[in-house]
């Protein structure tokens, strides 16, 4: 299985943890070119995608905002709503009309507090979920901005 796959919600989660998740949910559509939240916002609420395309990126000073990943059908799109202080670390665009199920922030961290075995489920997907998105914004700063053979050797 993929790495991005094993990071979507229906193998993340076990299923008992993913319906009680999905209750709460409610059916959201986003027009392309929508701006889900800006880099620095409160985060207060997070997305699953059903169908379509979602862009994350970054500010960068004095240039367009680089896209450090692409999300599809199934991804999580934010999880800064899970970490204090609550406030978006990227921004997140629709690249093509979105269908996703949208979630109340504050909700779903009282269903954690409630029930620890879930929340705990919740925190290791979205921590899994955190450490890959770290890891594949700075493989693509490094694209973008990497200066090559200034490398030490070995």
């Amino acid at each position: 299985m993929p790495p991005s796959m094993a990071l979507r919600m229906n193998h993340a989660l076990p299923v008992e943890h993913r319906n009680r998740l999905l209750r709460i949910a409610h059916e959201t559509e986003f027009p392309q070119d929508t701006r889900l939240f800006e880099e620095g916002g409160h985060a207060d609420r997070f997305w699953i995608l059903r169908n379509g395309t979602a862009a994350l990126d970054m500010h960068v000073p004095g240039r367009r905002p680089p896209v450090v990943e692409t999300l599809g059908t199934g991804d999580l799109v934010g999880w800064s709503w899970l970490y204090e202080p609550y406030v978006w670390q990227l921004g997140a665009v629709a690249v093509t009309r979105l269908r996703a199920y949208e979630f109340d922030a504050v909700a779903v961290r009282l269903m954690c507090l409630d029930d620890p075995g879930f929340g705990q489920a919740v925190e290791h997907w979205v921590g899994r979920v955190l450490a890959h998105r770290l890891s594949a914004a700075r493989a693509r700063l490094l694209d973008l901005y990497g200066t090559y053979g200034t490398r030490e050797p070995l």
